[in-house]
């Protein structure tokens, strides 16, 4: 059967007399879906923005890199509840720190004062700080360390709730958690660096646990945004990390129990209450 281009021979253009009129071009569709499969590249500052505030205690304005919402793609949470996102650390945002008075806070607890704070502020906090300038388009792990603990500072020295101080611990344990795995992908030596920040992480987890625990039975819930089965599903992890296994049990117990604890998270305490028993059979 002649090609639909047959008869050109004659023309100078027998080379064409077999092409395929609707032959794709296989290079260049290669070369498309290759580039359709990767993934685009962000960097840190794709996931921020910078917002202006006022201080509760000076009443001066200033700006604070946060986390621009529903930017970062979700790809797990933690066994303590730390959201793990795609290429961005979003714990290293969390903290509101004024750059004239000192006062800092996580965003949920920042405008939350009363006046007697706003005192204790001034006296301890004010008077005595020596900031550190910084005026990078990021926060570095070790910047946003610092600032944590300029709000942990102010927490205990404003005398806040244990819920508050807990959960600024929680936040600073998955900090250095999360600076450990960025660590772990980096060319040299960091032994000595991982093993202290693993002490801390540690030590900050163990702090958040106890004021979790003093705040379950002394304030009302919501208790840093949890309602109550989350709270304790946090608190039965955390025990079985600390190997705090009576405790542990009790709030496996208890949520297994609840009619308010849906089924996905009491799928996820039957998987915690079999790691214990593994453990208990040891």
């Amino acid at each position: 059967m002649a090609g639909l281009l047959s008869g050109l021979e004659s023309l100078g253009l027998g080379n064409l007399e077999n092409v395929k009129i609707f032959d794709k071009d296989k290079k260049k569709e290669a070369e498309k879906a290759k580039e359709a499969a990767k993934a685009p590249e962000f960097t840190e500052t794709d996931f921020i923005y910078d917002k202006n505030f006022k201080c509760p205690v000076c009443d001066k304005t200033f700006s604070a890199k946060i986390m621009k919402t529903g930017r970062a793609k979700l790809k797990k949470t933690d066994f303590d509840l730390r959201p793990i996102y795609e290429g961005f650390v979003a714990e290293k945002y969390d903290v509101l720190l004024c750059p004239t008075c000192g006062y800092a806070a996580l965003g949920r607890y920042f405008t939350t004062l009363l006046p007697t704070q706003t005192r204790l502020i001034k006296e301890n906090i004010t008077s005595n700080i020596v900031l550190t300038k910084y005026d990078d388009d990021t926060y570095s792990f070790e910047q946003a360390m610092e600032r944590y603990k300029i709000a942990l500072a102010c927490a205990v020295v404003k005398r806040a709730k244990a819920s508050e101080k807990a959960y600024v611990c929680l936040r600073l344990a998955w900090l250095l958690r999360s600076y450990r795995e960025f660590l772990e992908g980096q060319e040299g030596d960091f032994t000595e660096l991982m093993k202290e920040l693993q002490a801390q992480e540690d030590e900050y987890e163990t702090n958040a646990y106890n004021g979790f625990i003093e705040a379950r039975s002394s304030e009302d819930v919501p208790i840093a945004g949890m309602d109550a089965v989350t709270l304790d599903y946090l608190l039965a992890q955390i025990a079985f990390k600390l190997k705090d296994y009576s405790n542990c049990s009790r709030m496996i117990s208890g949520i297994l129990t609840s009619p308010s604890a849906n089924a996905r998270i009491k799928d996820k305490v039957r998987e915690l209450k079999e790691e214990l028993a593994k453990v208990k059979e040891d």
